[in-house]
């Protein structure tokens, strides 16, 4: 039998769904119809054998099948991008920026904007990943520019502000009643939200164990939709479907974030970058 092939386009549309909240968001990101989206997600499945992607209200949720192919589709599509990039470099002027799943709907917008301001008609690629991968890729100068979560790497980079953090649960959550810990729906370790969720109930007095995990905030977002427990999640922008802040649990401050640019990267560049990160973390007042 031939070897199955998984589509590269069809995988960039399984990674803007989780990326972006959902399939309207994923399509205006990509600049397609929904309907092509929808389209994707149904030559993985038919390729897989299994429904990756499931309606939930008027949310979506990825199924185990679905967040373990996103998983490796970020994969797939970083090393076939980078290959692109280096074997062909046919495309001229392009910037590749790097973000933290965290807000990334709101840091590669405004990051796009700044540096197509400053350099007119260039080509900017995302790549979405864990704080410390992202580091590494930038010193590797497959990344030129990337945002992440300052804790959560070994350098530092530039600072750049605090991402605000609220709890997000389904609407009409209620928490069980004490001394029964709170239930709570993260990344799993190593990841610096996490540890600032624990750290935060704890410091308040208040028993919390994790109930549900995953790899990448689409995952974690699906589990927080069933309703099992609260996530601290970015507060900047609207909140994910199918979720609603939660004012019930002691409040987190804002977490620090970094910028970092690869070396010999255009200072004009980098400079309209991190100024951008900035105005969108700099609080409102």
């Amino acid at each position: 039998m031939p070897q199955p092939v998984l589509d590269i386009v069809a995988l960039r549309s399984l990674t803007a769904i989780a990326d972006c909240g959902g399939f309207h968001r994923a399509a205006h990101s990509l600049a397609l119809s929904q309907s092509a989206v929808s389209q994707h997600v149904r030559r993985l499945e038919k390729t897989l054998g299994s429904p990756v992607v499931e309606r939930e209200g008027r949310g979506t949720r990825f199924t185990p099948e679905g967040r373990l192919l996103v998983e490796q589709a970020r994969r797939i599509l970083a090393v076939h991008d980078e290959a692109v990039r280096v074997l062909l470099d046919t495309e001229g002027d392009t910037v590749t920026i790097g973000s933290t799943e965290h807000a990334a709907d709101q840091f590669l917008p405004r990051l796009t904007a700044a540096v197509q301001e400053v350099r007119p008609g260039c080509r900017v690629r995302f790549r979405i990943d864990r704080s410390a991968r992202l580091v590494e890729a930038v010193e590797r100068g497959s990344v030129d520019v990337a945002v992440y979560v300052t804790e959560a790497a070994a350098t530092e980079g530039t600072p750049v502000g605090g991402l605000p953090l609220t709890w997000h649960a389904t609407p009409g959550w209620v928490p069980p009643a004490a001394p029964a810990p709170v239930p709570l729906v993260a990344i799993e370790d190593p990841c610096a939200i996490r540890r600032r969720a624990i750290a935060t109930l704890a410091a308040h007095g208040v028993a919390a164990t994790v109930v549900g995990d995953a790899g990448y905030l689409a995952g974690v977002l699906d589990v927080a939709r069933t309703g099992v427990g609260v996530a601290l999640l970015a507060a900047v922008g609207p909140a994910p479907d199918g979720l609603s802040p939660y004012d019930g649990l002691p409040s987190v401050t804002p977490i620090p974030m970094s910028a970092l640019a690869r070396p010999g990267a255009d200072p004009e560049t980098v400079a309209a970058a991190f100024d951008a990160v900035r105005k969108l973390l700099r609080p409102a007042g």
